[in-house]
């Protein structure tokens, strides 16, 4: 079939195999180019078709040679109907990884279940016997509890009161108010359940209870803080309640792993264009003038060259791993930096559907977007017939 892109509000129905495939290719080489990392060898991806958490998965294996399961949430092909993202993401990773050498096995479902839990823990127990680094990146708008059985949905909203400014509507250009009314209920509790830190220490927990972490196990989750201008919506909103609850429970884990000498961390890192973030008021204009200044500066980074300065820089760089005065990992320093946030800052306030494009990368925005759903790579024939019944070969 021809794939190409169908839009629906901030999600693409559709994915490209063979962009994907080039997606994954495009960050082996870049990771390769940079060198070994004396890094972990048997490592466990929590969140590992998109984002972050590939990126991890790809800095693991072809920077350490690393041995990585894979678990992700993904849907498979059917006839005429192409896979999400992850899945052929995840298919081009297992390939890279087998023509490398290197180990690589994928479990499918939802990582929120004891049943993919005990999956997961059954396939190390029987082909790596423990691992030493295991990296939590899950993002899912729900979750059902595995205990009480009860569905929690997160939401994106401010605390005590109602917040309004700019947005942008990343497909148009426009460039618009928007106000989004405060939480109430049980909307933080159940945000919090969603995206704060119980699952990534029931995961650590259970690995440790069967003996599959190593002596000196590190585990990693991923965080975000950003600037002022979002952190009404964002660091001081529901969504922040969950990371200071994810970043709290840092601590914790390493509380329960110090008879193995193991550690937990969270790494802050910077804003980046994933489905998840296309989705979230005021974040796409804060993007779009966030890259152009950091292309302007040398300093942009996305998915890959964050996960790899990460692992070569802080965790594997053979110093202790430098934290903040809260213990967190800061790779989102670039993006934080005083005279960065100061332009920013003066670039918000004259931003119009009319300038914008000048002001800020809104193509680049775009660009990151399409990459997302596989299209938008040179050396893809987009018009070419493409195969959609693409398998993960661990899984099939």
């Amino acid at each position: 079939m021809i794939i190409e892109p169908r839009m629906r509000g901030f999600i693409c129905l559709t994915s490209h195999p063979t962009g994907c495939e080039q997606n994954v290719k495009n960050q082996i080489e870049y990771v390769k180019s940079k060198g070994a990392i004396n890094g972990a060898k048997k490592v466990l991806v929590i969140g590992a078709s998109t984002g972050f958490g590939l990126a991890s998965r790809i800095s693991s294996a072809f920077g350490s040679d690393a041995a990585t399961i894979g678990v992700f949430f993904e849907k498979p092909p059917t006839a005429g109907k192409t896979a999400s993202p992850g899945w052929y993401n995840s298919a081009a990773f297992e390939k890279e990884a087998k023509n490398a050498g290197l180990y690589a096995k994928s479990v499918n479902g939802d990582a929120f279940s004891n049943e993919v839990k005990q999956q997961t823990l059954d396939l190390i127990k029987a082909d790596l016997g423990q691992v030493d680094m295991v990296i939590y990146s899950l993002a899912s708008p729900v979750r059902m509890h595995p205990t009480t059985g009860v569905l929690h949905r997160s939401v994106l909203k401010p605390i005590g009161s109602t917040f309004t400014n700019k947005t942008v509507d990343f497909h148009t250009g426009k460039v618009s108010e928007i106000s989004i009314e405060p939480c109430g209920g049980d909307d933080i509790e159940n945000t919090v359940a969603v995206m704060g830190g119980e699952d990534w220490a029931m995961w650590i927990d259970a690995l440790k209870a069967e003996n599959l972490l190593a002596p000196g196990a590190t585990t990693v989750a991923y965080s975000y803080i950003g600037p002022s201008l979002t952190e009404a919506v964002y660091r001081k909103g529901t969504i922040g309640r969950a990371k200071d609850h994810l970043e709290a429970t840092a601590f914790s884990i390493t509380d329960s792993l110090a008879d193995i000498q193991g550690k937990a961390y969270v790494s802050v890192n910077k804003a980046l264009v994933t489905q998840a973030s296309s989705a979230i008021p005021v974040i796409p204009l804060y993007i779009s003038l966030l890259y152009k200044i950091m292309k302007e500066e040398g300093i942009h980074e996305g998915c890959i060259e964050q996960i790899q300065r990460l692992y070569q820089d802080r965790l594997f760089s053979g110093a202790a791993v430098p934290t903040d005065e809260k213990g967190r990992i800061r790779i989102d320093d670039l993006e934080m930096r005083a005279d960065v946030q100061e332009k920013i800052g003066k670039l918000w306030l004259e931003a119009t559907t009319e300038n914008l494009a000048e002001l800020g990368d809104l193509e680049g925005y775009r660009s990151d977007f399409h990459n997302l759903f596989g299209f938008g790579f040179d050396g893809v024939d987009y018009k070419a017939d493409t195969d959609e019944m693409v398998n993960v070969e661990s899984i099939a």
